[in-house]
């Protein structure tokens, strides 16, 4: 038994603090390590290659996380799923959790991967992007594509691995791939020249070291999540649940990144070094916000087993504890930035107008990033009862709605790069004050039991069906009558008007 105790690490007791800050800690790390892949890229390019071949792997970024956001939603799906059913003690229904989840990772991943690789450069053209930029876009975003399958089954199994508490798994596997990563890029582009070919290709190449170590793990492990990989198939209603949780975080996030890939193009037509600098500081910025991702994906976790376990007071008093510590972390780590701006972008050019424009995005985002952090550690908390639609709603509105109809709206009065700044704080605290608002009055947290599927998830599934069908219709009506000159900005808006209904249709039936 005390072999289980260290491989599963139930947090329905003890001290939170403690747990939620240990649980934390290799969350950040590996996040920081995952983070390191694009930023080593960025940094090596930037330096030996140029500010073009910087503003490539740069205005890549958004695409990347485009391809790869509904999958992440699916593993937050399933690690909620994996730790309440790990929280309730119940082998079998992890046991089925675990393996459908893996199967849903290796058809997300195959599908994926297909995708970035023959869409990469009709969408780069979409964007706006600079015809001194495309080329090297194209192929960086081609030959990481390519690996894009083996990221997907990383981050299911490297969720499978935090909900049951085994963070510290996730961590080495991810250390171990950025010392490829790092090593492999100074190889490939500052000893052979291989440029931004050779960034992606190192880190296509790490991205399989930590799938094949995660799954190793994962199939020699003598846990109730170990996988045996003849029973990796779909379980009809564990799907179900899963999908029904995921989805609208995988919605969630592929929408945001849709309004991000936005925010590039707008940022885009400021030329080259404005790419070049945003995109550097979105790297610095990478590194900041994740550890406040991580205290999300702690609380939900913590929440997830604690709620699975009935424990409605540790739930609340976790809440708090992870809005404190996002809190202190933010606003040390913003002082910091803005102290040291310079050198940090010294890191990625010695371009000064590289370098003024990503000051310029320090200036805008560095005092405000308590907001973000509170809006995300409130929105893990309720993801983690298993109510992932309300987080949903409100990140969309915030960070997707209403970026749309101020760079549409608000952009044009402004003749500098400013307005696109100033647009991030803004939509944090529009998220914030309506995350408040629901947590406050919302019934999100009540005693419950986990159960297979309820009418709340046939009416999920039924809802989206319809709204499914009619967008599809919308879509092909539009596109007709446009003779297929649809642009992107339109295709997105009626994306987001679909999810939006959607999301806002099934939330009567449970605010």
């Amino acid at each position: 038994m005390a072999i289980a105790k260290r491989k599963t690490n139930l947090m329905t007791q003890g001290n939170i603090v403690k747990q939620i800050l240990f649980f934390s800690i290799p969350l950040i790390l590996g996040n920081l390590l995952q983070q390191l892949y694009s930023t080593v890229d960025s940094i090596i390019v930037g330096n030996f290659v140029g500010s073009n071949a910087l503003a490539a792997v740069g205005s890549s970024t958004s695409l990347i996380y485009l391809l790869i956001a509904f999958s992440q939603g699916a593993a937050t799906g399933a690690g909620v799923v994996v730790s309440q059913y790990l929280g309730a003690e119940d082998r079998k229904r992890t046991h089925d959790a675990v393996h459908t989840a893996v199967a849903i990772s290796i058809i997300l991943g195959l599908v994926l991967t297909v995708g970035g690789v023959f869409l990469s450069r009709q969408i780069l053209i979409w964007m706006n992007t600079p015809k001194e930029v495309l080329g090297d876009s194209v192929t960086y975003l081609r030959i990481y594509s390519g690996g894009l399958l083996f990221n997907v089954v990383y981050n299911m199994a490297s969720g499978i691995l935090n909900a049951a508490g085994n963070s510290k798994r996730s961590l080495y596997y991810l250390g171990y791939a950025s010392v490829t990563n790092i090593i492999l890029d100074i190889v490939f582009i500052n000893i052979l020249g291989m440029g931004v070919e050779g960034a992606a290709i190192a880190t296509d190449i790490s991205q399989v070291v930590s799938c094949i170590l995660a799954i190793g793990y994962l199939v020699k492990v003598n846990e109730p999540y170990k996988i045996k990989l003849k029973d990796i198939k779909l379980n009809k209603s564990t799907a179900g649940r899963i999908i029904k949780i995921g989805l609208p975080t995988g919605i969630q996030n592929m929408t945001i990144s849709l309004s991000n890939v936005l925010v590039q193009s707008s940022v885009n037509q400021f030329g080259a070094s404005a790419m070049a600098g945003f995109g550097a500081y979105m790297k610095i910025d990478g590194f900041n916000i994740l550890p406040v991702l991580s205290f999300s994906m702690a609380i939900t976790t913590f929440v997830g087993q604690n709620y699975g376990a009935n424990k409605i007071d540790r739930v609340k008093k976790g809440m708090w504890i992870t809005l404190a510590m996002g809190a202190v972390y933010t606003i040390i780590t913003g002082i910091l930035l803005l102290t040291f701006s310079t050198p940090l972008m010294r890191l990625f050019t010695n371009d000064p107008n590289v370098i003024e424009y990503g000051k310029l995005a320090m200036d805008y985002f560095c005092p405000f990033y308590i907001l973000i952090s509170c809006l995300q550690c409130l929105a893990g908390t309720v993801r983690g009862t298993g109510k992932s639609i309300p987080p949903m709603v409100v990140l969309l509105t915030s960070m997707c709605l209403f970026r749309i109809v101020w760079l549409q709206v608000v952009l044009p009065f402004f003749s500098t790069i400013d307005g696109i700044y100033v647009l991030y704080p803004v939509s944090w605290m529009v998220g914030l004050v309506l995350m408040v608002i629901y947590v406050w009055k919302g019934k999100w947290l009540v005693p419950h039991t986990v159960s297979w599927y309820s009418r709340d998830d046939y009416m999920t599934q039924k809802s989206l069906r319809i709204l499914w069908r009619k967008q599809v219709f919308r879509l092909k009506w539009l596109n007709h009558q446009s003779k297929g000159q649809q642009t992107v900005s339109c295709l997105i808006w009626q994306w987001v008007y679909c999810c939006l209904q959607f999301s806002i249709c099934h939330l009567i039936h449970i605010w």
